[in-house]
């Protein structure tokens, strides 16, 4: 049976922390089919949090407490957590879930169904059919939310998930958790860190789920929203948008440099008065060995081949990738030559590598050459 653990930073969180054992590990916990366990990551608050938790944890062998220790901020919580729910509880996967009833109790249940069913990233999503943020906010808060949302999405170009700033997140442990460098997560003292680490979850994830999370209003003590919080989180999409960007637009170039390299060569080998199908598989040739050559030393320079028996390997599996290219531009290079005059044989090569090769090669570069290894 898989084991669940629910991460629950909590500071001052008294008048909500016993409430939230009963609801959620009375209550929530024996009507799911796995082992959940609740974990309550303490700041060192000053009313009686821990008081609390450690007399409740007496009764429930599933129910534990810790404290987040020396560096303060959210996102640490979540780390600490995280940390101790892997390594001591053994967890298959970890849930992020707030103290003060935001996230109801209720709406666990289906997120560990998602993941039982086989996703490895479930997300409580308020954007979607069925879920919603509190009707008693204020306009400028809900349009605040909607269109912070809305922007990240949108810089980050991830269409196909409706809520990015979403709180509550289930995460599998084997394959995305442990993919990710906790400790240099972006803005861990702050409510921003939550972008980058669902940036990160959803880079590793294969199978992602959205279910409706209904988000309520805090139950006790004024809402944690603050204006500068939401600076910060447009600020880190930005450079996560940025830093996304950069290995394409680096590919891009390299990209370009052989196109000059195989527009150079094209003429040279036809000065040759060599077969056309020749000329075009030649120059293509030495295109490829060009973008092998800078990618592995600038584009993926993260990934970088190393060793002299590994370079030549992939160098040759790099070839035999680029067959593709190679057969694509030998095919739609004299075919387009062919129909618009040997005169507009830029134009045709411009079109080939643009619009067909370099999708082609962007994509098998990061799928088979530079592939990140999982764990």
């Amino acid at each position: 049976m898989k084991k669940v653990v629910i991460v629950m930073p909590a500071w001052n969180e008294a008048e909500n922390i016993s409430r939230m054992v009963v609801e959620l590990v009375d209550g929530e916990f024996p009507k799911i089919n796995a082992q959940m366990h609740l974990l309550v990551v303490d700041n060192y608050s000053k009313d009686e949090t821990k008081k609390i938790v450690d007399e409740a944890s007496k009764k429930r062998k599933n129910l534990h407490f810790i404290q987040q220790g020396d560096k303060s901020g959210l996102g640490w919580a979540y780390v600490k957590g995280f940390r101790y729910a892997v390594d001591v509880l053994k967890a298959d996967a970890v849930m992020e879930m707030d103290a003060d009833f935001q996230h109801p109790p209720r709406f666990v249940q289906p997120m560990i169904e998602a993941y039982l069913n086989g996703a490895d990233y479930v997300i409580g999503s308020r954007y979607i059919k069925g879920g919603s943020i509190p009707k008693e906010w204020e306009l400028t808060r809900k349009l605040m939310s909607y269109f912070g949302n809305l922007y990240a999405r949108v810089v980050l170009t991830k269409f196909s998930i409706h809520d990015m700033t979403t709180g509550f997140r289930l995460t599998k442990v084997k394959g995305v958790l442990d993919q990710i460098d906790l400790e240099n997560v972006m803005e861990l003292t702050r409510f921003a860190y939550k972008i980058d680490l669902l940036y990160q979850s959803l880079k590793h994830a294969k199978n992602v789920k959205e279910v409706p999370l209904q988000f309520e209003s805090r139950t006790n003590e004024k809402s944690k929203f603050k204006i500068k919080e939401m600076i910060v989180s447009y600020k880190t999409v930005m450079i996560l948008g940025i830093k996304d960007k950069i290995r394409f637009i680096k590919f891009g170039i390299v990209g370009f440099l052989g196109f000059l390299v195989n527009f150079f060569f094209l003429r040279f080998f036809r000065s040759l008065e060599l077969p056309e199908t020749l000329s075009w598989f030649f120059s293509t040739e030495l295109a490829i060995i060009n973008n092998y050559v800078l990618n592995n030393v600038w584009t993926f320079k993260s990934d970088q081949i190393a060793g002299l028996k590994n370079t030549i390997f992939k160098f040759l599996q790099f070839n035999l990738t680029s067959a593709g290219a190679l057969l694509i531009q030998s095919i739609f290079g004299p075919l387009g030559v062919k129909l618009v005059g040997v005169e507009y044989d830029g134009l045709v090569l411009a079109f080939v590598v643009l619009f067909l090769v370099m999708p082609y090669n962007y994509t098998m570069y990061n799928l088979v050459i530079w592939r990140r290894k999982r764990g």
